[in-house]
């Protein structure tokens, strides 16, 4: 190559380069290393959310999703991880209010017999004014947790209207792409070694959402 002609593209590509180096945060690391990456965790389903609207998965694209499975008559898990989660959520938000905007929470029933939209959204508006809470039929919400690996099952009450449901209890962290990153630690507790679950999740937003 003519030794000028070098010089001169040597000139114009350096500025790129040092704009690509600086473009990755050194303190963060990069999705590729993220415990969940290239899992096959998740994938496009259509279900109802709060507000009766169709929501599909792939509308999401472009945001970073918080999806926990569970449901409203949970009575010792779902609520305080819930809880956990969206207070990590809303502690992220304070202290980077614009990545937390790239963030849709979503919270995804395996009780879709009783929880229905007016249900859900009691209970997702609880938590946080932007969770999103998505019911279906038996089928769509069956199609929905095979995959994002989410088992489920109906273990009978006293009565037919008293029934619990068995369930994963796994709050994943999606990228942009819908592929997943981690497991959130949303059941934490507070010990010395921790300033338990929300700070948990917060640290682990801080992570990864950029």
């Amino acid at each position: 190559m003519n030794k000028n002609l070098y010089l001169a593209l040597s000139v114009a590509i350096s500025p790129l380069l040092l704009l690509g180096a600086c473009s990755q945060d050194p303190a963060k690391p990069s999705l590729l290393e993220a415990p969940l990456a290239g899992a096959a965790i998740g994938g496009d389903f259509v279900l109802t959310d709060q507000d009766g609207k169709k929501r599909t998965w792939k509308e999401f694209n472009g945001k970073y999703r918080i999806v926990y499975f569970g449901y409203t008559n949970c009575p010792d898990i779902c609520t305080p991880d819930m809880q956990n989660l969206m207070a990590g959520l809303k502690s992220f938000e304070k202290a980077k209010p614009e990545l937390a905007a790239k963030i849709q929470p979503i919270f995804i029933t395996v009780d879709p017999g009783r929880d229905t939209p007016d249900v859900l959204k009691q209970f997702v508006g609880a938590f946080h004014p932007r969770a999103l809470g998505l019911t279906g039929t038996d089928a769509e919400i069956a199609d929905a947790a095979e995959k994002f690996a989410i088992y489920s099952s109906r273990v009978e009450g006293s009565s037919p209207e008293s029934y619990l449901m068995s369930h994963s209890q796994t709050p994943f962290l999606m990228d942009p792409d819908g592929k997943p990153i981690a497991i959130l630690p949303a059941d934490q507790p507070k010990t010395d070694a921790n300033e338990g679950a929300p700070k948990l999740v917060e640290a682990d937003l801080e992570k990864w959402v950029r």
